[in-house]
């Protein structure tokens, strides 16, 4: 007979097995949760009253007007990828830095920054770059193991760049403003950026062979002809970013209100474009409906599986188990970095995001950790779920657009440097957690050295399940609670109120 001290660890051990055999994520966690579950409720460890809360979580998920941004968002994504706009900027940003050795890298860089903070996808910015810019960089004789790289890495921007899909699913999962989320992850998206540039300089210097700069039979535009090419391809796409960006941040509009303006821009850069037709929008539309069909059954199966995970107390095992981890804040961390990047080579950040997030988020609240500097830390950290050779979505997306000639080989190995960029940012935000506060409001006091925030008593902890929100002392309830308390912190459905941002930051 399996004790109930027991139950957690099989529990967490079965669902590991079940994604290592392949079987769809989703429906691993429901059924892990439901077998588990009810062999709990026989075993006697809870009532099965906890799996009455099962309809009104569900209802709760559908009721989260935040996850109603994922797919304005997906949306504008689809569109702009096939809008044209990337073709103009990286025609006209490639014209501008072709006369400097590795040019043609610096424009992928910039132009992937620039669609980032404008699509929120990764697989709008990869395949877009990859289908303009590779085959150029071939014809210039680049080093294909860079191009494939720079390609891949400046399309994976995306996933740290707001409005990012990655932050607004961590900002409900850790149950915090996406807002902040979104100001937080400003100060790192810029130093992404800066390091993949300096990494381009300094290849330039050391191989300089690898990446020519244009030859000036190719430098066709000049002058006003190339600024104004420039600036067709810029200005949009500012004034987008302010319509989606700009308005959240300042507090006048919910992430999913910025969504939306967000996708009605995209629509009308497509027919600034005069790209816009029924089939893009359904090929945007149908895009959409994978994804957030997608995202809607993880978070049900997440649920699931949380609820039944938190009923045979593994929220407290995982507590107990990563509190006693040596070295206190740093230890965790250390741990938790280590733990998430091994997880990116078998699964994407939804995965990581709403089974593994909701775990960590207790500890770390109890260790003092601001949670937001926390999800930005994790957001940097999952960037490298995109480029693992050889699951990494990015590449997948490259690898289907890219020409025959174009071996998998050097996709895989020219993916590896950039993967160690985006560890390097992962070491900075984690010895300057003032990249991120700094960002936030002033009136929250952070201490810097002890990488701790001091939260008002009455403020709100995140609770094990997505959406949701409890009081502090919940997660460090003890074990042997009165069984009708612990029932109660097992059962509390998630709100069904909106969970937009905070005023401006």
């Amino acid at each position: 007979m399996i004790s109930h001290d027991m139950m957690a660890p099989i529990m967490f051990g079965a669902l590991v097995l079940f994604m290592i055999i392949g079987y769809p994520v989703a429906f691993a966690l429901a059924a892990v949760g439901l077998f588990f579950g009810f062999i709990s409720i026989e075993a006697g460890f809870f009532q099965f009253t906890l799996m009455q809360a099962l309809p009104e979580r569900v209802f709760g998920i559908m009721a989260n007007e935040l996850l109603l941004s994922i797919p304005f968002f997906t949306f504008m994504g689809a569109v702009l990828e096939r809008c044209g706009l990337a073709e103009d900027m990286l025609e006209g940003m490639g014209q501008l830095f072709g006369p400097v050795r590795g040019g043609l890298a610096y424009a992928v860089i910039i132009v992937g920054a620039i669609l980032g903070a404008i699509t929120g996808t990764v697989a709008a910015s990869v395949i877009a770059m990859a289908m303009i810019s590779l085959p150029i960089m071939m014809r210039y004789g680049y080093d294909m193991k860079l191009a494939t790289g720079v390609i891949a890495a400046s399309g994976t921007i995306t996933q740290l760049i707001p409005p990012s899909l990655v932050l607004i699913v961590l900002a409900d999962q850790l149950g915090r403003s996406v807002g902040d989320m979104y100001a937080g992850a400003i100060g790192p998206s810029i130093v992404q950026v800066l390091l993949f540039c300096g990494y381009i300089a300094v290849l330039s210097i050391v191989k300089p062979k690898s990446m020519p700069a244009l030859p000036r039979d190719a430098l066709t535009l000049k002058g006003w002809p190339l600024y104004s090419k420039i600036l067709w391809g810029m200005v949009p796409s500012l004034v987008l970013i302010f319509l989606v960006l700009g308005t959240i941040l300042m507090g006048l509009a919910t992430p999913t209100e910025g969504g939306a303006m967000g996708a009605v821009g995209a629509i009308v850069l497509a027919a600034l474009h005069r790209r816009l037709s029924w089939k893009l929008i359904w090929e945007g539309m149908e895009s959409t409906m994978r994804i957030t069909a997608m995202v809607i059954f993880i978070l049900v199966g997440s649920t699931i599986f949380t609820l039944v995970f938190r009923g045979v107390d593994g929220d407290l095992w995982i507590e107990h188990l990563l509190t006693s981890l040596p070295g206190g804040q740093v230890g965790f961390l250390i741990f938790v970095n280590i733990f998430v990047f091994v997880l990116a080579f078998f699964l994407d950040f939804f995965e990581i995001a709403f089974i593994i997030i909701p775990l960590l988020a207790p500890v770390a609240t109890k260790l003092g950790i601001d949670l937001i500097w926390f999800g930005v830390l994790l957001g940097a950290n999952m960037q490298t779920s995109f480029m693992h050779p050889p699951f990494g979505f990015a590449l997948f997306y490259l690898r289907g657009v890219a020409p025959k000639e174009v071996k998998s080989s050097d996709i895989y190995w020219g993916a590896i440097p950039w993967v160690v960029l985006q560890l390097i940012l992962v070491a900075i935000l984690v010895f300057w957690p003032g990249l991120v506060t700094s960002f936030l409001d002033k009136s929250v006091e952070v201490d810097v050295n002890k990488m701790q925030i001091e939260v008002p008593a009455e403020a709100p902890a995140m609770d094990g399940d997505p959406g949701q929100q409890s009081s502090g002392t919940d997660t460090a309830a003890p074990a042997d609670d009165d069984p009708a308390k612990a029932l109660e912190r097992v059962m509390r459905g998630p709100p069904t109120s909106s969970t937009g941002p905070a005023p401006a930051q």
